[in-house]
């Protein structure tokens, strides 16, 4: 995937898809971890600085993604992964991962058509 970091769109193609992956990650880790006691589930955010890289105009550098513990409260066994909201969120990341990946293909292709290939 080296062509999606070339410029500006590249790089926020290719910090987008970074930080789902993570995400992605971070979620099965908090689903794997449901019964154990202690656990306390985390969250992943990287929109938050890709926003700012979009609307800044500096789409320059990758974004890195933040893992932060999140405020669920906490069940009798000193747990707080939510597995309903887990699971909603696993759903609409694989969605987004969908998305990013068929922006990249689709960019790719144009890339490709553009330099005289056949796409």
């Amino acid at each position: 995937m080296s062509f999606a970091a070339t410029d500006a769109v590249g790089f926020v193609l290719h910090s987008a898809i970074n930080g789902l992956s993570t995400r992605q990650q971070v979620i099965a880790d908090n689903i794997a971890n449901v019964d154990t006691p202690g656990f306390r589930a985390r969250a992943v955010d990287f929109q938050s600085a890709l926003s700012r890289a979009i609307e800044t105009g500096n789409g320059s550098s990758l974004i890195g993604a933040t893992v932060t513990p999140t405020d669920t409260p906490v069940g009798a066994n000193d747990n707080n992964v939510d597995l309903r909201k887990e699971s909603i969120a696993a759903i609409q990341t694989q969605y987004e991962y969908e998305v990013m990946g068929r922006a990249i293909s689709d960019r790719h292709t144009r890339l490709s058509i553009m330099s005289g290939g056949n796409g």
